[in-house]
């Protein structure tokens, strides 16, 4: 029998083989996340009719007399090139730019994907929608009031607890910056008191206690009679309560303190000290803060019957500073409160994730807090990872353990929200690869085709 007809049956079989790829990968053009597979042919076995002879003294060598058996699949790859990425404006949407792979759980059995098109589930738990597999990271734990992220732990299914409560967090500091007008006119000596504590200059700012109420807070600049480089400072938190306020340089008990104290400037209008009511200066260098208290309405009293006071910082700015401070210089004055760090009862409305998938929730309030952190995967060999459907790989013998981490580190990429990453099946190739698999099928068919018309000839050798 000839051998080109098993030739020929090879070439047709594995060129068969070629088109199932590529209608698999033109079927998946538009599927987010998908990895177009390649097929590398070899050749198979060949049959030696004569074998070389080395060189002599009379004559040269010969070359070996081989006749190929035909073809084999060597090989059907995954490409894992990059592909395109399309916005979608959906938070839970994320795409991996470079290396990687989302790691996913169903139950016990651990599978990876490109495809970031997830969500939310009734539980919060972040899956994938199409299957429920669930989402793997870290989630945050709050350690004595610090949020800590411990992705060298083993990762977990993430929740994120939309409308899950912030309680009220009481102001602790206030920050205070700009600029008080050097060339302010002095009070007047026959002033009331009133006016005095009143002030040439005034701002306020919204404070919280520890049930998250609001207080209105407010700095009093007066300049001082006869020093024109020194102003008079009255702190008042809510004007209806104003005897109960007290400020004092420096930290401890504020009781026994009044709530006025003085702003000592150089002739540069650079912050110098400051002095409050009972004679205490502050430090010649560093940050000026100013400790403040006052009562909180409505609250349960101590062992001695005295009401609650809420205590925060003032921080003025650093001596000898021009930058983030309180200053006096010729220009108008502006200065206020640049920030606080308290605030209301709130919940959860909203999420966000960053480039390092990082989620952070956003509450009602105004506050922030990191929720959790989605881990991403990377192999050693990753086109050694096997098939599971649904978009997702699994480990293989071949493909190496998972490197489980934070994206951005060990050649992993990073996330964009937002966004999902397109197949990378390019159409014009696949229908040009198309066209060179059907020309080779047809070929190898004509290849058997030709050799029975020899054979044909053969048989009627006898006739």
């Amino acid at each position: 029998m000839m051998r080109s007809l098993y030739s020929g049956v090879s070439g047709m079989q594995n060129h068969q083989t070629r088109m199932d790829v590529i209608g698999n990968n033109v079927s998946n053009v538009n599927t987010y996340g998908f990895k177009r597979g390649r097929v590398d042919f070899q050749d198979m076995i060949s049959q030696q009719i004569n074998g070389a002879a080395s060189p002599t003294t009379e004559k040269g060598g010969v070359n070996p007399k081989e006749v190929g058996l035909g073809m084999s699949v060597a090989a059907i790859d995954t490409i894992f090139t990059q592909g395109n990425l399309q916005s979608t404006g959906v938070t839970t949407d994320i795409a991996i730019q470079g290396n990687g792979f989302f790691v996913l759980k169903n139950g016990d059995k651990t599978m990876f994907t490109r495809n970031g098109a997830f969500g939310v589930d009734k539980n919060g738990t972040l899956v994938n929608p199409a299957n429920g597999l669930k989402v793997q990271g870290w989630m945050a734990q709050d350690v004595n009031g610090t949020t800590v992220l411990s992705t060298s732990a083993t990762a977990t299914d993430l929740t994120i607890p939309v409308g899950q409560k912030d309680p009220p967090k009481a102001t602790t500091e206030v920050t205070y910056a700009c600029n008080l007008d050097k060339n302010t006119p002095e009070i007047p000596e026959n002033a009331t008191e009133a006016q005095r504590r009143q002030g040439t200059w005034s701002t306020s700012i919204e404070i919280y206690d520890t049930y998250g109420k609001e207080h209105n807070m407010q700095m009093n600049f007066s300049k001082v009679q006869g020093n024109p480089n020194q102003w008079t400072v009255n702190t008042v938190v809510d004007p209806e309560n104003a005897d109960a306020t007290q400020t004092r340089v420096g930290f401890g008990t504020t009781d026994g303190v009044d709530n006025t104290y003085t702003l000592n400037f150089d002739n540069y209008g650079e912050l110098l000290s400051i002095t409050d009511s009972a004679g205490n200066v502050s430090n010649p260098d560093g940050e000026i803060i100013m400790q403040a208290s006052y009562t909180v309405p409505d609250s349960n009293v101590d062992e001695n019957g005295n009401p609650y006071r809420q205590t925060f910082n003032l921080n003025l700015g650093t001596i000898g500073s021009m930058k983030n401070t309180i200053t006096q210089s010729a220009s108008t004055s502006s200065t206020k409160a640049r920030s606080q760090d308290g605030y209301k009862l709130g919940y959860l409305d909203n999420f966000k994730i960053d480039s390092s998938g990082i989620i952070t929730g956003v509450y009602s309030n105004g506050s922030t807090r990191t929720i959790g952190q989605i881990a991403m995967a990377s192999f050693t060999n990753q086109g050694g990872l096997e098939k599971a459907g649904d978009n997702t790989y699994v480990e293989s013998i071949n493909s190496g353990m998972a490197n489980i981490g934070e994206s951005g580190i060990a050649g992993k990429g990073t996330m964009l929200s937002g966004t999902l990453e397109m197949s990378n099946v390019d159409l014009t190739e696949q229908l040009t690869d198309m066209i060179v698999t059907q020309r080779g099928f047809q070929s190898n068919a004509k290849t058997i085709q030709t050799a029975d018309t020899l054979l044909e000839t053969v048989l009627s050798l006898k006739r």
